[in-house]
This record gives structure tokens, C-alpha cells and sequence, in this order.
């Protein structure tokens, strides 16, 4: 489902090179065992692109994880790993593909969480759009505080403000991760419990009836 939604998303996003850029995309999918999934994300030109991804639950926390440009230019190629982010910029006009690979896994299934991020060069052109604006209608000479401050300040904020999500998101893969690694330890810990508390129990039973049988007087009493 995941896929297909970027996929859309991807059409929506790739024809127009000089569209906005597409919102940021956050997928949390299941990569079953032996098995490699690719997602296609469209980008316009000369525009920046940051890729992070994170495996979040599955037996060694690995994953292989490569990203191909529209051209078919292998960026990205990482081998085994739990968690990586990479930046493009700038990007090419068209479909960007990133695939997760789990095929050296022949039992354990995977969870990955993965973010995309974009920037456009034309938020540049809005911030030049708006300054022509702000010259023409500051009155010269009259503000305290000039609007181009203000401006400057509501940016630095916005641009703050973004990556506060960024991290929290990130962050909150990083919990998930822990505690799909804390409930296996435990679920792993209450079942060698179990095996050494049954261990216990047979060990002394077999105690109280050898030492029964130690004593018991097996000679018959004829009478």
C-alpha cells in the first residue's frame, strides 16, 4: 500500500520540472524474508533531495539499501547496514528509485522506516518575489524594524521548525528500533526462564525419588 501511494504521488510529481517540489514522504513498510522491494519517488530539476532510512525491527537490524537516479546512475550502494541518510543536490528531472534488499536473509523478515525530503530551487525565486514586494511597499525610512527582519526571522524559524520534525521523526524510529530490540531480549529471556525453571523441577524430582529409593528396604520379610 505504501508503494503504491509513493508510486502516485511519483506521477503526480515527475512531469513538471519546474513544479514544486513534492511534500516530504515518511513510509514504514515490512520487507519479508529473501526478498527486495524498490520504491519510485519523482523529483524536479535542480532541486535537493535528502534520503534516510532506518531498520527498525527484524533479526540483525541490516538491510541493503541503493538509490538510482532517473538516468539509471547508481548514487547509492550500501551493504548490511541499520541506518544511513544521503543528500542529492542537485537533482535530475524525473523518477528516483530506492530499493531495500533483504535477500541474504533466508528466516527473518524486516521493518524499515524511511524519509524523504525535498527542496526546490524555487522557494529561492519566491524569497527574490518577495523582497521586489517588500521594497515597494516599505515606506523609506519610517519602520524601526524593517520587514526584511522579519522576513529573515519567520524563515529562520520555519527552516528550525522543519528540522525539529525531521529529528523527532527520526528519533522516534530510533525508539521503535530499541524497543522491537528490548521486547525480542525479553521475549528471548522469559523463554530460557521457563526452560531453566522446567530443568529445576525435573532435576529435583529425580533427586527426591533416587534418595526415596536409597532407603527403601527391598529385602522380603518371610513370616
Amino acid at each position: 500500500m505504501a508503494a503504491r501511494w509513493l508510486w502516485l504521488l511519483a506521477l503526480w510529481a515527475g512531469p513538471a520540472a519546474a513544479a514544486p517540489p513534492p511534500p516530504d514522504a515518511e513510509v514504514t513498510f515490512v520487507l519479508p524474508a529473501g526478498r527486495r522491494q524498490c520504491f519510485y519517488q519523482g523529483a524536479p530539476g535542480n532541486a535537493s533531495l535528502e534520503a534516510e532510512y532506518q531498520v527498525i525491527g527484524g533479526a540483525g537490524l541490516d538491510v541493503d539499501f541503493s538509490l538510482e537516479s532517473p538516468s539509471g546512475l547508481l548514487l547509492v550502494s550500501e551493504y548490511r547496514r541499520s541506518d544511513g541518510a544521503h543528500t542529492v543536490e542537485p537533482t535530475e528531472a524525473g523518477d528516483y528509485k530506492l530499493c531495500f534488499d533483504n535477500s541474504f536473509s533466508a528466516i527473518s523478515e524486516k521493518l524499515v522506516f524511511f524519509e524523504l525530503i525535498f527542496d526546490s530551487a524555487q522557494e529561492e525565486e519566491d524569497e527574490e518575489e518577495g523582497d521586489a514586494w517588500v521594497e515597494a511597499a516599505e515606506p523609506e525610512d519610517t519602520l524601526d524594524v524593517k520587514i526584511e527582519d522579519i522576513k529573515e526571522s519567520i524563515e529562520t524559524m520555519k527552516s528550525r521548525l522543519e528540522r525539529s520534525i525531521q529529528m523527532q521523526t527520526l528519533l522516534r524510529a530510533f525508539e521503535a528500533r530499541d524497543r522491537n530490540l528490548q521486547e525480542s531480549n525479553l521475549g528471548r529471556v522469559n523463554f530460557w526462564s521457563a526452560v531453566n525453571l522446567g530443568v529445576l523441577v525435573v532435576v529435583a524430582f529425580l533427586q527426591v525419588y533416587m534418595l526415596k529409593s536409597l532407603f527403601e528396604d527391598k529385602r522380603t520379610v518371610r513370616t
